[in-house]
């Protein structure tokens, strides 16, 4: 068996495998479509087996569910695994940052997982606003991590700015950010995140699936992935065609993904999902071999001539 490797997450004193677990799809068959919980379960259970130790969930992930099936998954484990869950983003589908809400959201996370502390807690998606260490949010982290209810915080974001923006403001010990083949805009701000001590969670490594190669010009999508329009699914196709010319033909487009993001070393962490034992296979084989220089050069540039400055919604 494939042994995982390790990476620390920055300098919080937490290893966690390269090659996570992304839980938003464990009991949320509204977005993701039927999974029983003995089928989640069994596919965290084969995750450890797999020896993948980082578990990436939130508390709006099938409206509390994910973190449940986690929880029932690890217990009598829990010290064998990395778990970071999120605050702001609540399992009743509202979105509130006050911090007492944040407190009652993380004392709700710590009952459905089945545990006393959190690995990590990131705030999901903040206001750019709150990005300081002075505002009520961060502080109310420092008081948690005080409590011994989280290890390490920082929060979950979509940009290099926002990153930037955490690192000099903030006192965070991790950053969750977007970040593939076709959103490596945050690149230079996780550079500035390594040299600070701060450790990396790369989401959306896959892009969506799109990096799966599973989809074309001709895919049509339901569920939390109707999202695009005719004319991104069209750009998002002639992208993924342009990749598969890179890495030729033989290659798997999930396996060049991940090590796409995992050739970074400021990366400590990256987070696919998987509904099935075969996808997750799929992707923790990804910690076993690397892309060649000559291919990340040629991924980077095509980055840089047909996406860099241009929006691509996720």
């Amino acid at each position: 068996m494939l042994k995982m490797k390790k990476r620390p997450l920055g300098h919080s004193g937490i290893e966690v495998s390269e090659i996570g677990f992304g839980a938003w799809q464990l009991g949320n068959e509204k977005d993701w479509g039927k999974m029983t919980d003995e089928e989640a379960i069994h596919l965290v259970e084969q995750a450890m087996d797999e020896d993948c130790t980082f578990f990436d969930t939130a508390p709006n992930y099938g409206a509390g569910k994910s973190e449940e099936l986690i929880g029932k998954a690890v217990r009598g484990k829990r010290d064998q695994v990395v778990i970071s869950s999120k605050g702001g983003h609540h399992s009743n589908g509202e979105l509130n940052f006050e911090p007492e809400q944040l407190r009652l959201s993380v004392e709700s996370s710590l009952r459905r997982l089945q545990t006393d502390y959190l690995d990590c807690l990131l705030l999901h998606n903040p206001p750019f606003s709150t990005l300081t260490s002075e505002s009520p949010q961060f502080e109310l982290l420092e008081q948690l991590k005080a409590e011994g209810k989280i290890k390490a915080y920082g929060a979950s974001v979509d940009t290099g700015k926002e990153v930037t923006e955490l690192i000099k403001h903030t006192d965070s010990q991790v950053i969750e950010v977007m970040f593939n083949m076709f959103h490596q805009e945050p690149a230079e701000s996780i550079k500035l995140a390594y040299q600070q001590g701060v450790g990396i969670i790369a989401k959306i490594p896959l892009d969506s699936g799109w990096l799966t190669g599973k989809y074309d010009r001709h895919s049509k999508f339901s569920g939390i992935r109707d999202r695009w329009s005719e004319e991104e699914i069209q750009r998002r196709a002639r992208l993924v065609e342009k990749v598969r010319l890179i890495l030729g033909e033989e290659r798997s487009m999930v396996q060049a993904a991940l090590q796409y993001v995992l050739s970074f070393e400021e990366v400590s962490t990256t987070i696919p999902g998987a509904r099935n034992i075969a996808q997750l296979q799929h992707n923790i084989s990804a910690s076993e071999g690397e892309l060649s220089m000559k291919v990340l050069n040629e991924l980077h540039k095509l980055w840089e001539e047909e996406i860099s400055g241009s929006k691509l919604p996720w």
